[in-house]
């Protein structure tokens, strides 16, 4: 098998219907498998797989595994030399899976590599950062991050000063669409289970390079994606008080930080 696709999934099954349709519709290759990682799943949605998608793999969870856990469980019943990972709140644009297949076939040292994302609306949406500093969680939460040299920080975080329409090694990618190898996987190690939601894919990137491989931004393959941002854009006092996603961000990022602690960043940019 060449290629296998992992789609992961959360409660919200007419979003995976459209996700699943733009795979089939828009990507042209034969030799691939598609397989449905689903948390918390609901009837509904396992009826539509079962309906809609018979010849999709289909793995359901009656608990909430969160990302990490929905990647790796898929992992486990896939079988392609490549592997695709996208989020049930995507759809595949024509020859964007093409374009990360063939990038990360011809490129020996790329470990990973990931689409320009856009909203619905047609709207660019980053979706490669630099590495975090407990700063980075500090300015982005609390009122410092009006400060003149907090936004200094943030746009660097952000990557303001790049441009999305070049190819570009970066830290690291957004989750929700990328591209990878199984040789590399066994190298590198799946997702750290002690991730469960938020920071899965900083971590994992930063293990990529770690044992050199390259992660890479291409933006000749463009991938809508669905955004939803529930742990940000309020007060910390007010994200705590109001928001549980806020709570398991902040959770991830000690998590991250200590495991971190100590030792240099892989890369320099």
């Amino acid at each position: 098998m060449e290629l296998s696709i992992i789609v992961t999934s959360y409660k919200n099954s007419e979003l995976l219907k459209l996700c699943l349709t733009s795979i089939k519709k828009n990507y042209t290759g034969l030799d691939y498998e598609l397989i449905v990682s689903d948390s918390a799943t609901e009837e509904k949605t396992a009826l539509m797989m079962r309906e809609d998608f018979p010849e999709v793999t289909f793995i359901p969870s009656r608990q909430n595994i969160g990302f990490g856990g929905t990647v790796r469980r898929g992992y486990k019943k896939s079988t392609g030399k490549f592997v695709l990972i996208l989020n049930g709140d995507t759809l595949i644009k024509k020859n964007s899976i093409e374009v990360l297949l063939d990038y990360v076939k011809n490129n020996l040292d790329v470990g990973i590599v990931g689409p320009q994302l856009l909203g619905f609306n047609e709207k660019f949406q980053p979706s490669c950062f630099r590495f975090y500093t407990p700063l980075t969680i500090i300015y982005r939460r609390t009122f410092l991050g009006r400060m003149a040299f907090a936004k200094k920080h943030l746009a660097r975080f952000l990557m303001k000063d790049f441009d999305y329409e070049s190819i570009r090694d970066v830290d690291w990618i957004m989750g929700s669409a990328l591209m990878t190898k199984r040789e590399a996987i066994s190298r590198v190690g799946m997702i750290d289970p002690q991730f469960k939601m938020y920071f899965e894919d900083t971590d994992w990137c930063r293990r990529f390079w770690e044992n050199s491989y390259r992660v890479v931004y291409n933006p000749n393959a463009k991938i809508y994606h669905y955004h939803g941002k529930g742990s940000a854009g309020r007060s910390l006092l007010r994200t705590l008080t109001s928001n549980r996603l806020a709570w398991l961000h902040i959770a991830s990022a000690i998590k991250y930080f200590k495991k971190y602690s100590g030792k240099p960043l892989p890369r320099n940019n």
